[in-house]
């Protein structure tokens, strides 16, 4: 039986292996985490949104980042420190804004794709995560907005989405909890939402019954390909056949094991481990935050909306998860490798609440962040490497739950027609 090793097991590695287990691989996946989406799978704005498509690359983002360079608290953050990654990703992102609506597109016709797997694999695994299936609804305070979203609205409609534009009135029926001063706003009944963190694990599961080994609490520092096929190396603590001695003066113990091929789902550590192999995969971390808001008395539970919302304009979004949560989440940080979770950045998506949601409670907010895998295009690596055997489904930036199913099955596919599963070249195994 064919081996596949996937490093990665956030949103994108789970599906991936899923959809090749489903093909007949011997699939082994490899992740720092103790558990199953602990990383940008775990808190994030739980949006299945196809009417979020439009990608980032138009000028218009790159003057706000600089008007808004100096605002801790802007929906857009750049960190003014110069560095080498971060400027040559930034370049390229400005030389694909002639791709902007092409792109937009492609990225509708991904979504769409992925929203049948991932409803009928939750349907066919039993997976609870909280899903609501009661659309999503932008919303807009002033005319450039909405005016802006009615350009959008062509491309996404061009990709095959029907979304609707809607009056204040009508918004106020699709979310009675809504409060505030809008010209209009945009609704796609179609769009869902739910907790990815609980979807993730539950799939976990389902490819774990499939016979997927999971090889948690485990570092890979380096891939390589042998000609043979892709030899990973990894360690763990109290355990390994192999120690180095690091620049540093540790000592780790590492291990290595075989595999006929690779699938590189690590999210921003992608880019270091795809140079290993030969590859240039220029992904950033894009830090975004959410708070989860407990809701813990009925008045709460009553003022919180269950529609999903999407603020364009402040780039908020919410989801309602169960009776008893309520998360919105938003912002963008280029940052670097930074995982702190700073208080004024947490500090605009409690006050949103408290402007748009005055009767719920928010004194036991949760804050979280988050490290989205960006590429400058805005759409994700899926594809075959340089050398045999080799393949990327990585930086799915801050749609990766909604594309994952789709590019998890067009990897998957590529992968049968390189690989074929019913070869027997080598059964997984340790080499020391």
């Amino acid at each position: 039986m064919t081996s596949i090793a996937i490093i990665g097991a956030g949103i994108t590695g789970v599906t991936t292996a899923y959809a090749l287990a489903k093909r007949g691989y011997a699939v082994t996946v490899y992740d720092r985490e103790r558990y199953a989406a602990m990383q940008t799978s775990f808190a994030n704005g739980g949006q299945l949104s196809v009417s979020n498509a439009e990608t980032w690359t138009q000028l218009s983002t790159v003057l706000k980042g600089i008007k808004w360079m100096f605002r801790r608290d802007a929906p857009l953050l750049v960190n003014p420190k110069p560095d080498w990654h971060k400027l040559s990703w930034m370049a390229e992102f400005v030389g694909n804004i002639p791709r902007y609506e092409a792109n937009t597109i492609e990225t509708v016709r991904l979504a769409l794709a992925a929203r049948e797997h991932l409803h009928a694999w939750a349907e066919k695994e039993n997976i609870d995560f909280d899903l609501e299936t009661r659309g999503i609804l932008h919303i807009y305070a002033d005319q450039k907005g909405f005016d802006h979203a009615t350009r959008v609205n062509r491309l996404l409609s061009e990709g095959g989405l029907l979304r609707e534009a809607v009056s204040p009135e009508r918004m106020n029926d699709i979310e009675p909890a809504l409060q505030g001063e809008f010209v209009g706003g945009y609704f796609t009944p179609s769009d869902a939402t739910g907790d990815i963190h609980k979807y993730t694990r539950g799939l976990a599961a389902a490819c774990e019954r499939l016979g997927v080994a999971f090889h948690y609490d485990t570092e890979v520092d380096d891939v390589r390909h042998d000609g043979q096929g892709v030899v990973v190396q990894h360690r763990r603590a109290g355990s390994g056949h192999l120690s180095v001695v690091r620049d540093d003066g540790t000592v780790a113990r590492l291990d290595e094991s075989r595999h006929d091929g690779l699938v590189m789902c690590a999210g921003m550590h992608s880019r270091r481990l795809a140079s290993s192999l030969g590859d240039r995969v220029n992904i950033y971390p894009v830090k975004g935050y959410s708070i989860t808001i407990p809701l813990q008395d009925k008045t709460s539970q009553a003022a919180a909306p269950w529609v999903s919302l999407l603020d364009d304009d402040a780039k908020i979004v919410t989801s309602r998860l169960g009776v008893d949560r309520f998360r919105i989440a938003g912002t963008a940080e280029f940052n670097g490798e930074n995982r702190d979770i700073r208080s004024d950045r947490v500090a605009p998506l409690v006050a949103w609440c408290r402007r748009l949601f005055p009767d719920v409670d928010t004194e036991h907010v949760v804050p979280w962040a988050g490290l989205r895998p960006m590429m400058p295009s805005m759409l994700p690596r899926v594809g075959a490497g340089s050398k045999a055997g080799v393949f990327y489904n990585t930086g799915h930036g801050h749609l990766g739950w909604t594309l994952s199913a789709a590019t998890a099955e067009i990897i998957a596919e590529k992968i049968a027609a390189d690989l074929p599963a019913a070869s027997s070249i080598r059964v997984l195994r340790d080499v020391s």
